[in-house]
């Protein structure tokens, strides 16, 4: 508010504002990207149509781009695609949270105390290294087919990428940031709140984006085996085209479950990634 008063009193109007705010932008770069970007994916859809034509294989497991779209078109007239998709996202949303709180408390014991780092640290990365599909049977025996099944599933998929780079960033940390703030007498808070925690942002933003995918990844593993009653996901349809043999409705899921993944890159890592390199100055001037 004060700003906005502080420009009029300068003498600019809204207007002329705007116009300053437009004349920033590249719209040219803006119209060749998407250009270029347009002309590449039609460049896909012909290539896919003329394997179509040529019957490279048979039909029933490669349909044309305009039985993708009908099967897509037939199953969100219907509100399955909107419902799987929101029942999806919940679970998600659920077991990424979780994953975030923990992983990074994990992270940042064993980025501070070298004792935790030796002990939980190893377990971390050691676990990592496990497939997420393999959380399904136990995941299974302990909770049985429910949402906290697959809720568990999400969270061991994504806890170790966030744990893991939490401890990156603390661990990045110049000692003398650390010294710097004892001597000023700060206490344990102040050390995380106006430490380490700002330290950690950089290596953070890649884990969450990270912690994302895996997390993502792990749903789709654990719709796609085993269904929860009375709730089914975006997997539980692929997973249905599957069972009924239909290779439009698989392709066309899948274009769904891209699609979902480029709007959470694009939307919210990557803006994220934007404003750690601007305000940590890695974008060059």
């Amino acid at each position: 508010m004060q700003s906005e008063q502080a420009e009029v009193e300068r003498g600019l109007t809204a207007r002329e504002r705007f116009a300053s705010w437009v004349g920033d932008i590249d719209f040219a770069g803006i119209a060749l990207k998407a250009i270029r970007v347009g002309l590449f994916y039609l460049a896909l859809l012909g290539l896919w149509q003329l394997v179509y034509e040529l019957e490279i294989w048979p039909r029933y497991v490669i349909p044309s781009p305009t039985e993708v779209w009908e099967s897509f078109k037939q199953y969100w007239d219907n509100g399955l695609i909107q419902e799987g998709v929101q029942n999806t996202m919940k679970r998600l949303v659920v077991g990424y949270a979780l994953s975030l709180v923990v992983g990074m408390a994990i992270g940042m014991a064993a980025g501070t105390w070298k004792y935790a780092d030796e002990t939980v640290g190893t377990l971390v990365l050691g676990l990592q290294s496990l497939p997420s599909i393999t959380w399904i049977p136990l995941a299974i025996l302990w909770f049985g087919l429910n949402e906290n099944a697959v809720i568990f599933i999400v969270f061991m998929g994504s806890v170790f990428a966030v744990a893991i780079s939490a401890r990156a960033g603390v661990r990045g940390l110049p000692p003398l940031y650390r010294r710097a703030a004892l001597t000023m007498g700060a206490n344990r808070f102040q050390m995380t709140r106006y430490i380490l925690l700002p330290a950690m942002v950089p290596a953070m933003a890649q884990g969450l984006k990270l912690g994302w995918s895996f997390a993502w990844r792990s749903l789709m593993a654990a719709e796609i085996v085993f269904v929860v009653a009375g709730s089914f996901g975006i997997g539980h349809i692929l997973n249905l085209g599957r069972d009924l043999n239909d290779m439009s409705l698989v392709i066309a899921i899948m274009l769904v479950i891209v699609g979902i993944g480029l709007a959470f890159d694009v939307l919210v890592f990557g803006r994220l990634e934007a404003w750690v390199r601007e305000r940590w100055g890695y974008t060059a001037g």
